[in-house]
Order: structure tokens, then sequence, then C-alpha cells
């Protein structure tokens, strides 16, 4: 062990190995392992090792594709066997919503790239499995690039092959303390002090103690996991094949073949965590007592798809812990104010989806950005407040427990629910509110009698009439919707000018004006869709999508200059906007303030009533409209004002959903569907905004090498869907021809317009409007046809005039 290394991996299980192995890879030689006991042990030595390469993030899929695929590379690299066995795999539904759930999924693989899925039926499933009882089942989805690799075996290849690229494996030596260095990072260990520029956190079970000592506490947990693994089955001893890796979705259940008997794993209802602090630190090897009373449910219906099992014994039973995060993604990549800290952690399917970690962390650790879009692991999806033991506990027994279980897009889920509410929240939900959730922050989706409920679909909901109706108050009268869930950063100092300049694409807005302002990364791809406002006293704000406020952040921290100070005032601020043709009226009811002259994009300070504001007129919504600002304690005065003012010219609060149909309506994209960091704004129509002949900014050479080159190869359209009792919701396919060309963005019903409405990105070729294609929704092949930009007053007269 040396005293300096470039990078210091804590955590000898798969994740750490491959983030070690792709650093050597990418060129950075001088880097080491470090793990307390030997490689493997924690929650690697006793996983599955199951490996597929569905999942419905794109992203995360191909990033799995690259495991599968990187797998017998590091073999052969490392001249390890890692037991890698392809046997195929079948995921099967026993209800009629599962099914149909399948065969939409089954469209979205399509979509995504992922061509080696096919469905099956009932008889078809039992011939690849003929252990399997088909009773109850409807139908199922095979896919070739599943399988299961041995645990042990797979590390030690991902190591070894590092070690031959001159990275360093230290075992045997615990990682004590850590301290934040000039430069870097100084790394205590049993056997003495490491100086480092980079730390990577991979200790999996042991994340949460490894992440306190940089004063970090992530959002995890380990929850105990059990499989089984049964003496050999008479029948398998008669197949010449291994039958497929196999999920029934109904019973909770994996199964995979181990030699002549099977491993039977269970995600059960009645979760269990385990250390909920991080493992002791001499846990290693040892597995917890099973508990086959807990998950007799489960296990009876395994027995029952099985039937084979109940004539033989079980073997060998593994309860082991493995670390989820809320959402069971990963969290990978830098922490914001500890500058040379990574973390890859929660990697819950590590055999899976350890190669594509290894390799975008490594990307970013050399490169300063991963080449996928990986923000649905990014460690910066969450914020301080999932912090909290109890939100910890609470969403990752949630997910552990609904891993079999279908969610359905219109469904909200209860885990650490309700945490933040806006000021005037109580009186909303007396008004009727349904909630959803963005970040830590309860949202109003729409407003529906008390008695409503919600049915759960991946169709058109029984809600619909209720969103249909406030669409209408907004287009023909005034609509009020809380705006507490924008995100808003305030910047200032005698640099602010000059830093939003060198960050944002645009042209600065001058005083008392606002802009739609794109913000690219190095590369040219996207950092964010936002609003820059120029309030004329030298300040500044940035407004954008709530749910990014850490990741931001973050973004502004990594890119500063002196005599700037960048200041999120999601704790401070929020407010309502005000929406349709009548808004005017209201908000002049209630100033004396020149509001009528204030211009569209305009902003400016006003009086609301007794309420001292910041206001801008703009609308998502394509309709005139004010979106007004004011301090937390504002917020339920300034409601009542709105509504009393309102009444005449029958104002209606409205919710996320009703606003979702009218951007549709208006083509306007939103982050995370139209805008993304894997997207160029030529890609999506946000180079309109580009100030090509400003100085300098970050992105600018890529964007105009774009631009002066070939241009994008894919462009978003407008589509407008035959589509009948279901709309498109994001990753359909789109065809000519049987040709794929395309996916769907994002889509739902334009109420105002009747139309079933989608943005998609599809190829140069096909863009022209006019054209006919197909696109599929909810499994069932629909028509569709590109049409002009924004299907509702396309010259932008309500909104500008």
């Amino acid at each position: 062990m040396k005293s300096h290394y470039r990078a210091v991996v804590i955590g000898g299980g798969v994740v750490g190995a491959s983030v070690l192995y792709h650093l050597a890879k990418f060129g950075w030689k001088d880097v080491c392992l470090i793990e307390r006991n030997i490689l493997t042990a924690g929650s690697s030595w006793h996983a599955a090792g199951g490996i597929h390469a569905l999942n419905a993030d794109p992203n995360i899929a191909s990033l799995q594709a690259y495991t599968i695929d990187l797998l017998s590379e590091i073999q052969e690299e490392s001249g390890q066997d890692i037991g890698l066995h392809m046997t195929g795999g079948l995921t099967m539904a026993g209800t009629p919503d599962r099914w149909e759930w399948l065969q939409s999924a089954y469209r979205t693989f399509q979509s995504i790239g992922i061509e080696d899925v096919r469905l099956v039926s009932p008889k078809e499933a039992q011939d690849l499995c003929p252990i399997m009882s088909t009773d109850g089942l409807l139908g199922g989805m095979s896919a070739d690039r599943e399988g299961y690799v041995d645990t042990t075996g797979t590390v030690h290849a991902y190591a070894t092959a590092a070690k031959k690229r001159g990275a360093e494996v230290i075992e045997h030596n615990r990682v004590l303390e850590l301290h934040q260095v000039e430069g870097g990072w100084q790394v205590v260990t049993e056997k003495g002090t490491i100086h480092t520029e980079h730390v990577v956190n991979a200790a999996g079970l042991w994340a949460k103690q490894v992440g306190r000592m940089a004063g970090i506490e992530l959002p995890v947990s380990p929850l105990n996991h059990h499989y089984l693994i049964s003496d050999t089955i008479p029948a398998l001893e008669q197949l010449d094949f291994e039958v497929p890796m196999t999920v029934d979705l109904e019973g909770f259940t994996y199964m995979r073949q181990d030699q002549k008997g099977v491993l039977l794993g269970i995600y059960e209802l009645d979760h269990q965590h385990w250390n909920m602090d991080g493992a002791p630190w001499e846990y290693g090897f040892e597995l917890q007592q099973e508990d086959p009373d807990r998950i007799e449910k489960e296990l009876i219906l395994g027995f029952e798809r099985y039937p084979d099992l109940q004539n033989v014994g079980v073997k060998t039973w593994v309860n082991g812990a493995f670390t989820f995060s809320p959402d069971g993604n990963p969290l990978v990549g830098p922490v914001r104010g500890k500058p040379g800290y990574w973390c890859a952690c929660a990697v819950m399917a590590g055999f899976l989806q350890g190669g594509g970690v290894g390799k975008s962390l490594a990307e970013w650790m050399i490169h300063g950005e991963p080449e996928a879009d990986v923000y649905g692991m990014d460690v910066a999806r969450y914020g301080t407040f999932a912090e909290n033991k109890q939100y910890i506990k609470e969403t990752t027994g949630q997910f552990y427990s609904r891993r079999f279980v279908m969610t359905y897009p219109n469904e909200q889920l209860p885990a650490g629910r309700p945490l933040k509410m806006a000021p005037a929240y109580s009186e909303m939900n007396e008004a009727g509110a349904v909630w959803g959730q963005s970040w830590d922050m309860e949202v109003p989706l729409y407003f529906a009698p008390k008695e409503f409920e919600e049915t759960p679909t991946l169709k058109r909901s029984n809600a619909f009439d209720f969103v249909a109706a406030e669409c209408k108050a907004v287009r023909e009268n005034v609509g009020l919707l809380d705006i507490s869930a924008f995100s808003r950063f305030e910047v200032t100092g005698p640099n602010a000018e000059a830093w939003l300049d060198n960050v944002m694409a645009c042209a600065l807005p001058k005083p008392g004006r606002a802009k739609l302002a794109p913000m690219l990364a190095e590369d040219g791809r996207l950092k964010g869709d936002l609003t820059v406002f120029n309030w004329g006293d030298g300040s500044w704000w940035i407004m954008g999508s709530y749910y990014l406020r850490e990741w931001h952040m973050r973004w502004f921290d990594d890119h500063m200059m002196d005599g700037v100070s960048v200041r999120d005032l999601g704790e401070d601020t929020c407010g309502f906007s005000l929406s349709g043709p009548n808004s005017r009226k209201v908000i002049e009811k209630l100033t004396d303030g020149p509001i009528g002259d204030l211009k569209f994009l305009g902003c400016g300070h006003f009086d609301i009533g007794l309420i001292r504001a910041k206001v801008a007129r703009m609308s998502v919504a394509g309709e005139r409209g004010y979106e007004i600002n004011c301090r937390y304690g504002d917020h339920i005065k300034l409601r009542r004002m709105l509504l009393e003012a309102g009444e005449e010219f029958g104002i209606r609060e409205f919710g996320f959903n009703a606003m979702l149909s009218l951007r549709l309506e208006k083509s306007f994209g939103i982050w995370s569907a139209e805008f993304t960091q894997g997207y160029t704004a030529a890609q999506t129509g946000m180079d309109r905004w580009i100030a090509w002949d400003k100085g300098d900014f970050i992105g600018k050479d890529a964007a105009m090498a774009e631009r002066d080159g070939n241009g994008p190869a894919q462009l978003e359209v407008t589509l407008e869907i035959d589509a009948v009792d279901a709309d498109a919701s994001g990753y359909e396919p789109v065809w000519q021809d049987g040709k794929k060309v395309g996916f769907v963005t994002s889509g739902g019903y334009g109420h105002t317009v009747g139309k079933s409405l989608a943005i998609a990105m599809v190829n140069r070729e096909v863009a022209a409007e006019g054209t006919d294609l197909q696109v599929h929704i909810v499994g069932a092949e629909r028509a569709a046809k590109v049409i002009a930009p924004s299907p509702y007053d396309p010259s932008g007269k309500a909104m500008r005039g």
C-alpha cells in the first residue's frame, strides 16, 4: 500500500471492483481498492447473480446491456471463470391488467432498443420452462438476454482485470476515518493513512458509515432478502437445456436453475429492515436465520407455481441483506459540497448494473460527465429531506414490497408522505385537491368531490372529466394553480450577470424582463430548460423544475466564479399562477400598480393586496397569465385574495394534470420527457433560444459544431393519435410501415382541441408535417400523424395578446 493514490475505492464487492476496473481501463492507473475483509465479503457472495437487459428506463437498460456484453470480456481478460449462463428469461402475468401491462412493456422495450423480446402464450412459456405450472396465467414476455453468473467469480474477474491494468487491491484493511483536506481526502486505514484526490464510496452494506465519515447522510438501508435452493428435481435431470430465469409477478417470486435444482427468491410484502445504520464491521460471510413463517404466503405461491418443489427438499436457505435506496435505483455520482467524494451505493442489482455503474462513474470522474444520461441513479435526485430515518424506512420498505407489484401511471404511493406542504395545503385539501408528489412536496393534481376515488389504470382515468373541466376554465375564464413546486434560485453579486452569461446559452434579459434559458453541458447536451429573470434591482432569478433543485445547485456550484452568490429559495418562496383570458381582470382588482402594462415575459415588483410580490407575465398553459411569487407566510392570504377577486369571473383552481394537457396543446416540452441531459438543444428545438452571437458560454463550441454540421439525426415533433380510451404517456414506439422511427417522449389528451396528442423524438426523414405514422398505445397499434406545433392557438395570440 502506498501513501498516495489518485483515487481510492472503498468496498470490495462487485460495484467497487467494477469502478476500479473502469478507472484503470480508461487511463487512471494509480488507483486502489480497499476492502475491510476480503473481496465479496458483503452482499456479493450470497447474491443470486441474475442478469437481464430489461428496464423501463432506457438509459439504465442500456447500461445493463453494457454490463451483459462486458461480462464475457472481463472473463477473457482476467482468465477467471465467471460461470455465465445465458438461459433466457420469462416474465409471467396472471391478471388482465398485468397482461395488458406486459403487452405495453413489450412495446416500450422495443422502443428503447431491446429487440430480443417477444410475447408468449402460457403454452409457449411452459415449453420453455416445463417445471412451471401455467394455472391462472394469461401470458408472458420472453427475453433472450437473461441468465445468471457465479457471483464470487465475477467479482474476482473484475478485480483481476483491474490489477492487470495497473490498479491495486488491498484486502484486510478497514477504513477508519475520512478527512477532507486541500486537494482531496485523507483516508485513515488500519494499515496507515492514504492521501488521494478522489474517494469512491462503494461500501455496500457499510455505505451509511462511509458516508457519515465524510459528514454525508445517504438515503440507504439494508433489507433482508430470502431465497432457497432446492435439492435435485428429477424433471430437470431429464432436460437437455437449462430452464429460463422466470418471474411470477402474481407470486412475488423469481426462479432460476441451480445445477439440477432451482433457486427460488421472494420479494415478500412483509419486508424486514436490517441494521438501518449500517452492518456491523465484523459482519461479512454471515447470514440471518431463515424465517419461513414471515414469507409463508409467497412460499406457498412459489411452490404452487413450481409443483416439483413440493416433492423435494430444501438444500440451502439464504436470508441475507442488500442495500436499497428509496426508489430502488443506485446512488451514483459526486456529492455537492464534498469535492472528490463519489458515490457508488445502493446498487441492489449489482451483477446486473455494476458494469454500467462502474463505466459511468469512471467517465464522470475522468472526463467530467458520463456518456449516458444517468439521472435515474444520480445521488443528486434526493435532497436533505431524504436523510430522515423514518422517510428512508418507509420508502425503501415500500420499494422492496412492491418489487413485483404493478404500479399504474396514475397511482400515488403513500410512503414518506405527506412531507412538505405549501402553507395553503389544508385549504386546498378542503377544496378537494387530490395530491401528487414532486421531490419532497405535495402538489395538486386536480380537484374533485371529497367522496371521489381515482381508479388506478393504464388507460384514461375516471378523473378525466374533472381535468377536462379545469382545462375549460383556464381556456375560457381563469384558473388558479399552486406553483410552490417550482424551483427558484436567487443570483446576486458584482459578477452575477457575467456568471449567468457563461452558464446560460441565451442572451440575458434586460431589466424587468424574463427569458427562456437553455443551459448546456460542455458537450452541448442539455443541463436545464430554465427561465432567467432580471428584476432590475441587481438581483436575478433562475426558475426551473422543483425536483432538480439539488442537481442544479451542484451544477451551479461546480461552475461558480468569484463575486457571485446563488441561493436556493425553495424553503422561502412559493406562489400561485393565474392563467386564462380573465387573469388580467383578476389581478388588476388587487393592485394599483401598472400591471396591465406588463408585456409578455415582463416581470416586476407589485403590491398584490397586502402582499409585496414578484410577478411575471407568463403561463405554461399558453394563455395570458401571471406567476405571483410570495413569501411562504403570505401563501394562504394570497390564495384567498385571488379566489375572492376572481369569483365574478368564474375562477377555478386547477392542478398539474390539467397543466400537462394544456401544455401539450401548445407543444411545450418538460424536463425528464422532452428535455433531458441525453438530448441536445437542436434535437429539442431549444436551440432557438441560443444567442449564437454573444461571447463564450458553456457548451457553445459543441452546439455550434452541431449547428454547422449535418444537424441532429432525430427531432421532436407533435403527433395527433387516433386513440380511443387510452393516451400515450412516454416511450411508446413510433413506426412507419413496420420500421421503428422514434418514440414518444410524453403524451395525453388535449381537452380543448379534443384530440389525443403526443410529443415524439423521431428520425429527421419522417419529421415533416403530415407524415403518417403508427404508435402503440397500451400495446395496441394506433394511427398517428405529424402535425404542426401548437395545435391550440399556433400564433400565440392568447398568450401574448
